[in-house]
This record gives structure tokens, C-alpha cells and sequence, in this order.
């Protein structure tokens, strides 16, 4: 009985620590601008055809 008391004492002690923290306020969530995947489709096209791809010289076989 005594341990459970405990328990409950450092439990209890616990809740109150956490209480005692006041939660932060937000006045202004920011969020910044998400792409759409249009725009990332377009910016992957884009630099696609500007890099210069490197040919091997062996195929491979």
C-alpha cells in the first residue's frame, strides 16, 4: 500500500511540475508557401534539359 502511495505522491508531483509551465501562445502561425506539384514538375523539367549528361563509354556488357 505504501509503495502505491508513493505512486501516486511522485505522480501527482509530476502533474503539477508539468502544470506549472505555462503552454506557449501563438499570436501568428507562419507557414511557408507550399509548392504545387505542377511547379515542382516544371523546375524538374527545366533543369533536366539543362544538365549536360555524361555518356559512358562502355554500354556496360
Amino acid at each position: 500500500m505504501s509503495e502505491s502511495d508513493l505512486l501516486c505522491r511522485m505522480f501527482q508531483a509530476w502533474r503539477e511540475d508539468i502544470d506549472s509551465v505555462p503552454f506557449p501562445q501563438f499570436r501568428e502561425l507562419t507557414i511557408p508557401l507550399q509548392k504545387t506539384r505542377a511547379e515542382i514538375d516544371r523546375a524538374r523539367r527545366l533543369t533536366a534539359r539543362t544538365a549536360n549528361p555524361v555518356r559512358r563509354a562502355d554500354s556496360g556488357w
